[in-house]
């Protein structure tokens, strides 16, 4: 028997090894060496992915100093797989909300400048591709920072560098790249992107996801403008019409900036993941796929991991049994169903209060492994 384990992380309880290790426990503790069991730890773009990645590349961690969204020094932390070919890292290592206080948070000055010296140092270790994770995001300012800091120049109408922050590309008068990083011309940058929004309007990145940064409805009318400053120019210096693209408007407008100044694709985070964890054909000749997170509900269906693991292995194998397993069922959970997903199951014995649920996750991982497995042997007859 083959077994497949593929769940992503359960927040604030099991990275998503921890949780597959668990899984693969309860499994193993019925099947013994009847079943071989592959551990393929998940993620979908958002927190969690560098560390998904990293087990799967078999990849060393490397930290730096960098600047955070309100100038701060802050240590962030990146991997570079064994070959040395890739790097992976997460913009929320550098210039995510969660390093920023709640009274603190100001879209209109938050700064992605230290992602870019992210890159820069995954850079002089000689990679050919970066996969970047942009969930998390602090900013609002089109990944204005990042490109300054990667040696490309914003000017106002003074030939002046523009200020920090989202608001001051209402200032921006001209994009200068010539001073870019030469050493990005020899990689490929893939961006682990699963939201639509476009750069600007009602949709965009700053009325959707400015509020949730600090952003009151004067700085969203702020923001939305400036980013609109930031596309024109940018059509006009570059001839990279970014405006409308799905996905311009992620992490506020970082999208756009890597598609229009650094020639990024934006990929479902997903899909990403899959790929550089071989899952495709890992997934082969498996009689069973086990896959979870934390809360599995309606949204899930929209670029989450369990329904992403669902696919690709329907892909290779139509019959394919996929059994989800989760911190809590949701609403509307019912809608993975119709997307490939055998079953879910709630790995909580009954009412928990949250902290106590968060700390007993790899235990109750375990446990509901070990129940599905007797209900699995019993049902085959093994």
């Amino acid at each position: 028997m083959k077994i497949v384990i593929a769940p992503d992380s359960f927040k604030e309880s099991m990275t998503a090894l921890e949780a597959a290790e668990s899984m693969k426990k309860g499994w193993k503790d019925i099947f013994g060496e009847e079943a071989s069991v592959d551990v393929i730890p998940m993620a979908d773009g958002g927190e969690g992915t560098t560390t998904s990645l990293s087990e799967a590349l078999e990849a060393s961690m490397h930290q730096i100093e960098v600047t955070s969204p309100n100038g701060e020094k802050v240590t962030a932390e990146y991997a570079v797989s064994k070959d040395g070919r890739t790097a992976v890292l997460e913009m929320a290592e550098a210039s995510g909300i969660g390093l920023v206080d709640e009274q603190e948070r100001n879209p209109l000055t938050a700064t992605s400048y230290g992602t870019g010296e992210l890159i820069q140092d995954a850079l002089g270790k000689g990679v050919e591709k970066i996969i970047i994770g942009i969930g998390g995001s602090a900013t609002n300012d089109g990944g204005a920072g990042m490109i300054q800091a990667l040696g490309g120049r914003l000017l106002d109408n003074e030939n002046q560098e523009v200020a920090a922050g989202g608001a001051a590309l209402a200032g921006l008068h001209s994009i200068h790249l010539s001073g870019l990083d030469d050493r990005l011309k020899q990689v490929s940058i893939s961006v682990a992107c699963d939201v639509k929004n476009p750069l600007t309007g009602e949709n965009g990145a700053s009325a959707v996801y400015g509020p949730q940064k600090g952003a009151t409805p004067d700085m969203v009318k702020t923001l939305d403008e400036a980013l609109g400053v930031f596309a024109d120019v940018m059509k006009r210096d570059l001839n990279a019409d970014i405006a409308h693209i799905e996905g311009a408007g992620a992490a506020g407008g970082m999208g756009a900036g890597l598609i229009g100044c650094l020639g990024a694709s934006l990929e479902s985070g997903i899909d990403i993941v899959l790929k550089e964890t071989n899952f495709y054909e890992r997934v082969k000749g498996a009689d069973l796929v086990v896959t979870g997170e934390g809360k599995m509900d309606s949204q899930t269906v929209y670029g989450k991991t369990p329904v992403g693991v669902a696919k690709a292995a329907h892909s290779v194998n139509k019959n394919a049994v996929v059994l989800a397993v989760c911190g809590q069922l949701g609403e509307g959970y019912e809608a993975v169903y119709e997307h490939g997903i055998t079953a879910a199951f709630s790995m909580v014995p009954g009412p928990h209060d949250l902290q106590t649920a968060l700390k007993n996750g790899p235990e109750y991982a375990e446990k509901i492994s070990r129940s599905l497995a007797l209900m699995w042997k019993a049902s085959s007859g093994k």
